[in-house]
This record gives structure tokens, C-alpha cells and sequence, in this order.
């Protein structure tokens, strides 16, 4: 028997504006889940590539 696996990644971060204020946490947020998350996923998928391994899949992102 054969089956399957689904990994969906759904990344979600809350946007509130803050016109006074130079800083914010927000921002660090969006910075922060680039760094952290993002970027490593990114050079993961390149890695699977590169060694040849079939991988698929789905990821949503909220727009900021």
C-alpha cells in the first residue's frame, strides 16, 4: 500500500499600522519570520532540488 502525505504550511501575521511611531513590533514580526522561517524554507526547497528529491507543496501567506 502506498499513501501519501500533505504538509500545508499557512503563515499568517497580523498587520496593524502605526503612522506615529518610527518602530514597531509588527514590523519586527515581518522581519523576524523572514529570517527565521521563510528564508531557511526557501534554501530547504533549493537543497531538495539540488540532491534530486520529488517534493510538492503548499503554502498560503497572508498579504501584510
Amino acid at each position: 500500500m502506498k499513501g501519501y502525505m500533505i504538509l500545508f504550511l499557512h503563515a499568517h501575521l497580523p498587520y496593524i499600522k502605526h503612522p506615529e511611531y518610527d518602530e514597531f513590533l509588527e514590523e519586527r514580526w515581518l522581519f523576524e519570520a523572514m529570517m527565521e522561517t521563510y528564508i531557511p524554507l526557501i534554501m530547504m526547497f533549493r537543497k531538495l532540488e539540488k540532491d534530486d528529491v520529488s517534493f510538492r507543496i503548499t503554502m498560503s501567506i497572508t498579504p501584510p
